[in-house]
């Protein structure tokens, strides 16, 4: 019996060491493949990841991941070759792409053939023999292109030897390496959608692929840079010609408007000094928009709540889903012990609990908003076109709720808010201590804003309230339930019930809310971790998920101003990003190396 538990036990830890090293080989190929392609959304278009089960012929057999291919036909006669294309046809937004096979053996006679091809091409045939074909052959050296009589092009290739296939998709050619050696370009007038394709005819023939899984032998990062290079020299060689001073002054009116919108007083006034312009809201205004931002980026959202009722007495009354998003995101501060109304009872929280990050963020477009590996704000979608966000409200009247201890907020309240949440560093140039008091780090602020254009925030100086309470504690504290205190963790449930009937409150009032409804429940799923923090809904937790309710409640409150919700800054980059985006769909390969991002920074 123990012989056989110990069995079992070995079985088991074989299984588990062996998923695990699974996991890493996925994690390595994901991390390269997203340092190579950046510009590819696998959801739209995945990327070549190994050979596909079902498009092959049935002389193939595939091992190993499906990353293996070896021979089983008679190999005969050439009527015996057969082929196998890759699970994915290749991006046109990798710009560059590359992969590269091993031959493991030869087999009889080394008739291998390494390519590309596209869907419908026979695969009862090595790659190049047919229309829109293209191989490269071991057993002669010779390129065949779309024919079944080869070109003399590279030296021949056998057992150990590594043979990489580059298509540059700029300007449609292809080009082999051997052993991590270029040997020219192979073909050109390459048409889009071809898939990555290896042929066999031999017994004995065996080769393995690298689609990104392990280093490559040839430096394909080298190439990308010298072809990135040239696009964006292209890009800066944009004749601009008569219009610059009426391309600047406009240009100019959008850093002031950007500005204005998220709330940097001192810097957008000594801007529009400095560029004769006005600024187009009062400076008081701009001032309680930042308050308030300051509120919600700290985790203190009661009195974020409490502040906008009493500065703009009507907004949360006329969106009853922007109040529960609010709400939400208040029950959420409480867990992480950093809402002040459980702050205030007696639990101090560590600087993990409570501080906002302060290392900076790269100024990013909405396309990047999917390589996030969380979601900004559970139950909310973005529904973001040309950089805009778009809202729908839902008609309520307003009506009271359960009142709640000051700083919770204590109406209900409207709109179900889309929201985007790429993020960016803003930098500022005056030290203003009532408006611009954020962290600066190597001349950048990380000041923290509307959902498209900001970045992280480390606040210098807080609101007023409770400012015993805010002090920060070592970072290596144990991190605990609404900071540790039994009364702060009564209220928080308490907090919890009265956000449930306001929950039912909403959808007596509105009808079904399924935003709301995730919402609610992925906050309260937190409560079912000891650990809430390395819990799969840990994410919300996380100081960057403030970000998109700031953008959200600044956007309402503009839009009491009648000013725009987004500012046309942001508008305008993210007409880049999706113009970008377009070109990757049409197959436009530049499209890859005209990151919006480089040229922001």
């Amino acid at each position: 019996m123990s012989g056989q538990s110990s069995g079992c036990g070995f079985l088991m830890s074989v299984v588990v060491h062996g998923d695990s090293a699974l996991n890493e080989q996925e994690k390595e190929l994901n991390q390269r493949l997203r340092r190579l392609y950046p510009a590819v959304n696998e959801n739209e278009t995945p990327l070549p990841r190994s050979w596909s089960p079902k498009d092959k012929f049935s002389y193939i057999g595939l091992s190993q991941n499906n990353l293996r291919v070896h021979y089983k036909g008679h190999g005969k006669t050439p009527k015996d070759a057969a082929s196998v294309r890759a699970t994915h046809p290749i991006p046109a937004a990798c710009g560059v792409y590359y992969f590269e096979v091993k031959i493991i053996s030869k087999g009889r006679d080394g008739y291998m053939g390494i390519g590309l091809s596209a869907q419908g091409v026979n695969m009862n045939r090595l790659p190049g023999w047919d229309k829109h074909s293209y191989g490269y052959h071991g057993d002669d050296g010779h390129s065949f292109c779309s024919s079944g009589t080869g070109q003399p092009y590279g030296p021949t290739f056998t057992t150990g030897d590594v043979i990489g296939c580059c298509v540059n998709l700029i300007n449609n050619t292809c080009f082999y390496t051997k052993n991590g050696h270029s040997l020219g370009i192979a073909f050109t007038d390459l048409p889009p959608n071809l898939y990555p394709t290896v042929g066999l005819q031999t017994p004995g023939e065996v080769v393995d692929a690298n689609f990104g899984q392990h280093p490559f032998v040839f430096d394909i990062e080298d190439y990308m840079r010298e072809w990135r290079t040239k696009i964006q020299a292209q890009i800066d060689r944009f004749p601009i010609g008569e219009r610059e001073g009426e391309w600047q002054s406009m240009i100019q009116k959008m850093v002031a408007s950007y500005l204005v919108h998220h709330s940097y007083c001192a810097t957008a006034e000594a801007f529009a000094k400095s560029t004769d312009q006005a600024v187009h809201e009062e400076l008081a205004s701009i001032k309680n928009r930042q308050k308030i931002q300051k509120l919600v980026l700290s985790g203190r959202m009661g009195e974020a709540i409490e502040t906008t009722q009493q500065l703009y007495p009507n907004l949360l009354e006329r969106n009853p889903d922007l109040l529960f998003m609010l709400k939400v995101r208040q029950f959420i501060e409480m867990v992480n012990g950093t809402d002040s109304e459980v702050r205030c009872l007696g639990g101090r929280s560590p600087k993990s609990q409570d501080s906002y990050p302060g290392s900076p963020r790269p100024f990013s477009s909405p396309s990047h908003k999917a390589s996030s590996s969380q979601p900004y704000l559970p139950g909310f979608d973005s529904n973001c076109c040309n950089g805009v966000t778009s809202s729908k409200s839902h008609s309520s009247s307003p009506h009271s709720h359960k009142p709640c201890p000051p700083g919770s907020g204590s109406t209900l309240p409207a709109s179900d808010i889309s929201l985007n949440g790429s993020r960016s560093q803003q930098p500022i140039t005056s030290s203003d201590v009532d408006m611009e008091v954020d962290h600066f780090t190597n001349g950048v602020t990380e000041s923290s804003s509307n959902g498209f254009l900001n970045g992280s925030s480390k606040h210098a100086a807080e609101p007023d309230d409770c400012d015993a309470d805010m002090e920060v504690e070592s970072a290596q504290s144990k991190r605990q339930l609404c900071g540790g205190s039994q009364a702060a963790i009564e209220r928080m449930i308490h907090f919890g019930r009265e956000l449930q009937s306001m929950s039912e409150h909403l959808r007596r009032e509105c009808g079904k809310n399924s935003a709301n409804k995730k919402m609610l429940k992925d906050a309260f799923s937190l409560l079912a971790y000891s650990d809430p923090w390395n819990s799969p809904v840990g994410y919300q937790l996380d100081a960057i998920q403030r970000e998109p309710v700031c953008s959200t409640l600044n956007s309402a409150i503009l839009e009491t101003h009648n000013l725009p919700k987004q500012p046309p800054l942001a508008q305008a980059v993210g007409q880049a990003a999706q113009c970008l985006a377009i070109m990757a769909r049409t197959g436009s390969g530049s499209c890859a190396f005209a990151s919006v991002d480089d040229y922001l920074h």
